[in-house]
């Protein structure tokens, strides 16, 4: 199983995919607000969404996970 993980701190301010639903690559899965601008973390490869770690809300640290998801592949 893959994840994506915060890549500064900062706080969770959308979250745009749920359990279950199929990712593209490269698409948006969390906005995070740092610093006051606004930052999309996006998957890097397609896949199917396992599990959201976090809420809408919530501050994170960086390097936190905020989804797994699986591929295809099962890589």
């Amino acid at each position: 199983m893959k994840q994506i993980n915060a890549e500064m701190a900062g706080t969770v301010i959308a979250i745009l995919v749920e359990e279950g639903e199929i990712l593209r690559a490269q698409q948006d899965v969390v906005i995070m607000e740092s610093m006051k601008m606004e930052i999309p973390m996006i998957t890097p490869s397609a896949g199917i969404v396992r599990q959201v770690c976090v809420e809408a809300g919530q501050f994170v640290n960086e390097g936190d996970p905020l989804v797994f998801y699986e591929t295809e592949s099962k890589e």
